[in-house]
């Protein structure tokens, strides 16, 4: 592993990871790590240090949106001050992984993820520091949610804990929406499938989170567009696909948190609620769908949280992170069974 200073400045490291998926096609992305300096200011919301804390707690990997990328330093400040290793990929055709000559965010498998994701893991095994913990998360955002969960029932045992921040699961409104627009885009994906949907694309989301609009976030539009990549054929009966496996239920064995917001805002013109509401996916059936992810689902939903919970606003990020906080520490932060004292499910 070649790691080099990453854009996020020289507490953040990269390197790339190349890696051959079931189709035989190598594939780069891009692994970033956290390494604090010791006069770091502290995270912010400022974290609950649990009694005993150790530095060496184990591990976590973060898997970016769709048209996105890793850019959320605090997140990262957040799991390292709890003594966990923090890590997040830049997937192949996205971020610090574009390549010139490939369709931005394109896939045409959310499995061809699996190789690159599993590298990462194993890279992250390598550069695991003498004496820390083994046990590994897996969080996703969005896209990256969806991703998370479909390669977590693929690898079990893997991982053991899955954290997933707006995922999403499922089609507005309902499987019927879904169904419908796979009799739409399948037979186009099948034989043109980099073909571009002309689908409107209104950036109210992007306008809610960067501080060259409306938010605080500095966010590099070459990784992350105000309009977002263009939707391909390809893509999007990709994520169906996706959708229709989550909802025939995926049977996870390790505890999932999920966290969204409390409401949805959606139309052709911005709206004032956008900024306190989830202005991408449909909350209320991510939260039913959350329920086929296995046996041990947490669902936490925010008041006031954007479509990424941990980009809202300070008050409200502020609860996000205290619930994660509550989630860890029954979840993650317990003793495991057969270790001295017990394992606290009231997280």
């Amino acid at each position: 592993m070649e790691w080099s200073t990453d854009i996020l400045g020289p507490d953040f490291q990269s390197c790339s990871i190349e890696a051959a998926g079931r189709d035989g096609t190598v594939r780069r992305a891009t692994l970033v790590r956290h390494r604090p300096a010791d006069t770091d200011p502290p995270a912010s919301p400022p974290v609950d240090f649990p009694a005993g804390k150790e530095r060496s707690r184990g591990s976590v990997l973060f898997l970016h949106g769709w048209s996105d990328y890793f850019f959320n330093v605090d997140l990262a400040k957040f799991w390292t001050a709890r003594g966990y290793g923090f890590y997040a990929l830049d997937m192949h055709n996205h971020g610090r992984s574009l390549t010139d000559g490939h369709p931005g965010g394109y896939v045409a498998n959310l499995d061809d993820y699996d190789a690159e994701i599993s590298c990462a893991l194993e890279a992250m095994e390598v550069d695991r520091p003498a004496g820390a913990g083994t046990g590994t998360a897996l969080m996703g955002h969005s896209t990256g949610g969806l991703v998370a969960a479909l390669w977590t029932s693929r690898h079990p045992g893997r991982v053991k804990h899955l954290i997933l921040n707006s995922p999403w699961l499922e089609m507005h409104g309902s499987s019927l929406v879904r169904r419908a627009a796979q009799a739409m885009v399948g037979p186009l994906a099948r034989v043109r499938p980099e073909a571009v949907l002309r689908l409107p694309e209104r950036g109210f989301y992007f306008r809610s989170i960067s501080n060259t609009a409306e938010g605080e976030w500095p966010l590099d539009e070459r990784y992350r567009p105000p309009l977002a990549f263009p939707v391909r054929a390809g893509w999007l009966s990709a994520v169906l696909a996706g959708h229709t496996q989550v909802a025939r239920g995926l049977r996870l064995e390790i505890p999932v948190l999920v966290l969204t917001s409390s409401t949805s805002a959606n139309g052709m013109v911005w709206q004032e609620a956008m900024r306190r509401s989830d202005a991408v996916l449909d909350v209320d059936v991510i939260a039913l769908r959350a329920m086929a992810l296995g046996h041990s689902v947490t669902l936490e939903r925010i008041e006031g949280a954007l479509h990424d919970v941990f980009l809202s606003a300070p008050d409200v990020r502020a609860e996000a992170y205290a619930r994660l906080s509550r989630w860890i520490r029954g979840y993650m932060d317990a003793p495991t069974h057969g270790e001295k004292g017990t394992h606290d499910h009231n997280g």
